[in-house]
């Protein structure tokens, strides 16, 4: 399957000045047709696209569980410094979620790699194949871009070569909880029930405290919508979490995304089933030690920065964390990916002499 730019941009309902692009993806393979995702994108990268405005690269930027683009502060850093913004609700998710779908539920990430695909070609297509893009991924945003760009720079390089960095914010490397969580026994009973009955919700509390933090209706100062992104979550189905496990454990035994990676999180976590002032300063859904532990295994040019007092989602964060993330960000892109964006450029000029 492949799409065409410059066609089947509509106004996005949820955010002004955005605009979206379903794309269509056919059958389901865990049997819940049709699916689709749905790419979205600042209106000014039309400005771009057209040459009256320079492009210094694109952004895809991919959420995490329980999640869905609204980020509009992420989207104006990436466009002050010229590039294109363009992120992605993948299958079953946030604007691609239909009534018939269970919320993002899959059984294999690499279900994902179809619309991931499919927005990088349309988004080269619509700046132009020399334009280098850099994919960001949100916690388990982060483990699926990590997981596709080991898989895309095996299997098609010549679609790999667009992608010049990935930028993880608090990727799930690890289940977080108990080490008994984590054993051999109890993995092999979440593969068992995932097999027979893939949707079936796993019996556990889930805590509101993240989404109080976050959201303006509590003790936050985002607005978003919470049909999209419920306060306590969307239920964590058995065989969602086979595929997140049977992901980890690829990650662990050592990928390589073939590109600079920065992945940022905070410096600690505070578990907790209520609000409290910690939970603004703090990852109360990952265990950032898992974080650190991991990053290495994602290949071998891989940055790891924790951002003091930083929330799970490190760029709605209090501001002074979230400031310091965007100065990271912004040091990477200067130093690592302009640099390197630089040489294969000249690189790729030298070989046509």
């Amino acid at each position: 399957m492949s799409v065409s730019a410059g066609t089947g941009w509509q106004p996005d309902r949820f955010l002004d000045h955005y605009q979206l692009r379903t794309i269509p993806l056919g059958d389901d393979p865990d049997g819940e047709s049709p699916v689709t995702a749905t790419l979205i994108r600042r209106a000014e990268a039309g400005a771009r696209i057209d040459g009256s405005r320079p492009v210094a690269g694109a952004v895809l930027y991919v959420h995490g569980f329980t999640d869905y683009f609204f980020h509009e502060p992420l989207a104006d850093f990436f466009t002050a410094r010229g590039y294109a913004f363009y992120a992605i609700d993948l299958r079953k998710c946030g604007r691609s979620r239909e009534d018939h779908h269970t919320a993002h539920f899959t059984t294999d990430l690499a279900r994902y790699d179809e619309e991931l695909g499919l927005a990088l070609e349309l988004i080269a297509e619509e700046v132009g194949a020399d334009t280098r893009m850099i994919i960001a991924g949100h916690s388990t945003g982060g483990l699926i871009t990590a997981l596709w760009l080991d898989r895309l720079r095996e299997q098609d390089p010549a679609r790999h070569g667009l992608v010049d960095g990935l930028l993880l914010n608090s990727p799930w490397l690890d289940l977080q909880g108990d080490a008994v969580l984590r054993t051999l026994p109890v993995t092999m009973l979440i593969k068992a029930v995932a097999a027979v009955q893939p949707t079936r919700v796993i019996p556990q509390e889930l805590s509101s405290a993240y989404g109080e933090s976050l959201h303006e209706s509590a003790h936050g100062e985002w607005s978003y919508d919470l049909a999209l992104k419920p306060m306590g979550g969307f239920p964590v189905t058995f065989g969602f979490l086979n595929a997140v496990r049977s992901g980890q454990r690829r990650l662990h035994r050592g990928i390589d995304v073939g590109t600079p990676a920065l992945v940022l999180r905070s410096d600690k976590t505070h578990f907790a089933k209520t609000y409290s002032a910690s939970t603004d300063r703090a990852d109360v859904v990952l265990d950032v030690r898992q974080i650190a532990r991991w990053s290495g295994c994602l290949g071998g040019r891989v940055s790891t920065v924790p951002i003091p007092d930083a929330r799970h989602d490190v760029f709605l964060s209090v501001p002074h964390a979230r400031e310091q993330a965007y100065r990271e960000v912004d040091d990477w892109l200067t130093h690592t990916i302009r640099p390197a964006t630089e040489s294969s450029e000249t690189s790729r000029k030298e070989s046509t002499l």
